[in-house]
């Protein structure tokens, strides 16, 4: 299971609820990216959710 190294995200467990309202269990996994960040000088592999990317909360390493 991943994470999100920056805010944690994790992923969700609910249920699902078909039209005839049969419930039954799923899981809701976050968008994780596994990029190239400059964390304080150094390039680090980090995994990382995409609402975290977009809001520039990481500064991806060119």
């Amino acid at each position: 299971m991943a994470k999100c190294e920056v805010c944690g995200k994790l992923s969700r467990k609910g249920i699902q609820l078909s039209h005839s309202h049969i419930r039954s269990k799923r899981t809701w996994a976050p968008n994780i990216r596994r990029v190239k960040a400059d964390l304080n000088g150094h390039i680090k592999r980090i995994n990382v959710c995409t609402r975290c990317l977009r809001s520039g909360k990481v500064k991806r390493a060119e």
